[in-house]
C-alpha cells in the first residue's frame, strides 16, 4: 500500500492504518529504535509508542513522506528512552556514533542556545549537500540512525578501516565547513 493511501486510513480513523503502517515501515523502526537502544523490548516499544503518536497526529498532518515523520517521531522517543535508560551507565554505540561527532558541534545546554541549534542544524543540512552522495548516506546512517561501523562497512562493501578514516575525514570537513561560516565549536 502506498504512504498516500495509509495517510488516507489514518484519516478515515480505520485501524487497519496502524497494521499497514507497520507492515510497511515496522522493520526501518525497530533498526532506528535498535541502534540506539540496544535493547529489543525497548525498541518495540518505543516503535508501538511511536504508532501511537502518529495516530493522533494524523489527522491534521498529513506528512510526505511518511517513513521520514514516522522514523523522526521513533528516533525520538527513542532517545528519551535511551536518556532514561542510561542516567548512570553507558551505551557503546550510540554513545561512540555521539562522541565522534561531539568535537564538531556545540552543546545546547540553554534556552538561547536553542536558536542557535536550529541554526546549526541548516549548516549542517547545507553542509550534507556539497557532499558526493554515498558520503552523505554514510554522515546520515552513522549520525543519525547511528549506524555501527561494521554494519556500515557491510553497507558500502569495504573495511572497518576505511569507514572510521572516512567518517574522520567527513568530521573534518564539516568542521572546517562550520569554522568558515563561523559557528563556534
Amino acid at each position: 500500500m502506498d504512504d498516500g493511501a495509509i495517510i488516507e486510513l489514518f484519516f478515515a480513523r480505520s485501524e487497519q492504518a496502524v497494521s499497514e503502517l507497520s507492515g510497511k515501515y515496522g522493520a526501518a523502526c525497530l533498526q532506528v529504535a535498535g541502534h540506539i537502544l540496544n535493547n529489543r523490548q525497548d525498541s518495540e516499544e518505543c516503535v508501538n509508542d511511536a504508532y501511537l503518536a502518529v495516530w493522533n497526529t494524523i489527522p491534521p498532518q498529513r506528512p510526505n513522506p511518511l517513513l521520514s515523520y514516522v522514523c523522526r517521531i521513533v528516533r525520538n522517543l527513542a532517545l528519551k528512552k535511551y536518556h532514561a535508560n542510561t542516567a548512570q551507565k553507558r551505551n557503546s554505540i550510540y554513545d561512540a556514533a555521539l562522541e565522534e561527532i561531539a568535537d564538531c558541534i556545540p552543546s545546547s545546554v540553554s534556552v538561547e542556545e536553542e536558536v542557535e541549534a536550529k541554526e546549526l542544524a541548516g549548516y549542517i543540512n547545507r553542509f550534507l549537500a556539497t557532499l558526493e552522495r554515498e558520503n552523505r548516506i554514510l554522515f546520515v546512517r552513522r549520525y543519525w540512525h547511528a549506524d555501527s561501523i561494521e554494519e556500515l562497512a557491510l553497507l558500502f562493501h569495504t573495511s572497518k578501516h576505511n569507514i572510521s578514516v572516512r567518517l574522520s575525514r567527513l568530521r573534518k570537513s564539516l568542521k572546517n565547513y562550520l569554522t568558515k561560516e563561523d559557528v563556534s565549536i
